[in-house]
């Protein structure tokens, strides 16, 4: 029983290294012919979202949806390559099942 709560206890604080280590990180990303900017920070939070004035017509309502959807996966996956590799580096990482 105490060697899971230490687990714990240390899985517990190489999370919060892990959000120390990508804090500062953010990734942007363009789509719809760069008509649609998202910018994703280490939180995996969007700090910002830029659309251009011509998709918000409602003639490209679709568009814009599916550009959205896009830019958002993209720039999930750039952020979760991004803290992978932050992770490889810093080498400071044991997670159990993931090793």
């Amino acid at each position: 029983m105490l060697n899971k709560l230490k687990q714990f206890k240390d899985l517990r604080e190489q999370g919060k290294k892990m959000q120390n280590l990508v804090a500062n990180e953010s990734v942007t990303v363009r789509t719809a012919g760069d008509k649609v900017m998202l910018t994703m920070n280490g939180n995996l939070e969007l700090s910002a979202v830029v659309i251009d004035d011509e998709l918000l017509s409602p003639n490209y309502k679709e568009k814009l949806q599916n550009a959205i959807k896009e830019a958002h996966k993209d720039a999930l996956k750039k952020m979760q390559r991004t803290i992978a590799t932050k992770m490889q580096q810093s080498g400071d990482f044991n997670i159990p099942g993931l090793s």
